[in-house]
């Protein structure tokens, strides 16, 4: 098929667009920078240059490319947030442009792809902690989220709802939303890379079990998140789809873990009163009260199988 993948240079834009072409797809990939036409075309797929906050630039880039499906993964994060911004994310401005690429951006690939007929459009999201604070550990696409969530995070959340409720009700197509876990191997923010945002302050030991650590968060590898995208892209009904691994665990668990991986000292342990302080109320309550993901719909509408089936073996094996 003819897909347009919005945001093709991006950390997962660049898993992404191998894979699709590996399939057989003939691709086209949007990117605001001309200076990044080249990694486009060495993905394997047609550049196009296009802001996507500019409807006529998105709508002349979408109808050059007449596309079947298009694939929506504009964010303005690319792995770097400093630390400082992931507990203050409505400071960031990073994370403001996300927001309006999420808001205005999707608006403008919808209505593009409504104009050439696409029939397909595959959406990014977001699913490693948004869930209310009851019921079990992991839930599923069908659990309420928050109903209030920490301050910090609100911003950010409003354009996540955009794509969640917008896509999906797409009349002239199908939409399908994919909420994708905490990312980690090659160009994210936990890699082995020494500016990693999270691994660098893993190693130095910044990075703490606040409380109990009894909050569960879901990973998913950028290559396994590739590979749901393109079954996505492929075939299932529309709706929206955890896109995480087999195994969610609460932070006292998998931290240890990564911080092993990374040849790292063991994490340390602060109160939960000094973590408000220290980290603020938004990163407590993800690391101490937070619930997981569950991917089993995803494996069973999309076909999708994780080639990290846990953490504990991409930790291992696929930082790198």
């Amino acid at each position: 098929m003819k897909v347009f993948v919005a945001g093709a240079s991006g950390v997962l834009g660049r898993a992404l667009v191998p894979q699709l072409v590996a399939r057989g797809h003939d691709v086209v990939g949007m990117t605001r920078s001309a200076s990044k036409q080249e990694l486009v075309r060495s993905l394997g797929a047609r550049p196009v240059v296009a802001d996507a906050l500019d409807p006529d630039a998105v709508a002349q880039a979408v109808a050059s490319a007449e596309p079947e499906v298009i694939v929506h993964e504009l964010t303005a994060l690319s792995g770097k947030l400093s630390m400082t911004e992931m507990r203050h994310p409505d400071r960031s401005s990073l994370a403001i442009m996300t927001n309006r690429l999420r808001i205005e951006g999707t608006d403008h690939l919808l209505a593009a792809g409504r104009a050439v007929g696409a029939r397909r459009v595959v959406a990014q999201s977001f699913g490693a902690f948004r869930w209310a604070r009851t019921g079990g550990p992991v839930l599923t696409e069908a659990d309420p989220l928050d109903p209030d969530p920490p301050g910090p995070l609100r911003p950010a959340l409003v354009g996540i709802l955009h794509v969640e409720r917008t896509v999906p009700a797409i009349e002239w197509g199908e939409g399908l939303v994919l909420r994708y876990g905490g990312f980690y191997g090659p160009g994210t923010a936990i890699s082995l890379a020494p500016d990693a945002p999270m691994a660098a302050p893993i190693r130095k030991r910044l990075f703490p079990v606040i409380g109990g650590g009894r909050g569960v968060w879901s990973h998913v590898h950028i290559d396994d998140a590739a590979a749901a995208t393109v079954a996505a892209v492929d075939h299932g009904p529309p709706g929206i789809y955890n896109i995480v691994d087999d195994e969610p665990a609460p932070v006292l668990e998998w931290l240890p873990a990564l911080a092993s991986a990374l040849d790292a000292k063991p994490p340390r342990h602060i109160p939960r009163w000094l973590g408000r302080l220290a980290a603020g109320e938004a990163a407590t309550i993800m690391m101490t009260d937070s619930r997981g993901a569950s991917n089993a719909k995803a494996k069973h509408e999309l076909g999708w199988q994780p080639r990290y089936a846990s953490w504990r073996i991409g930790f291992a094996q696929g930082l790198g």
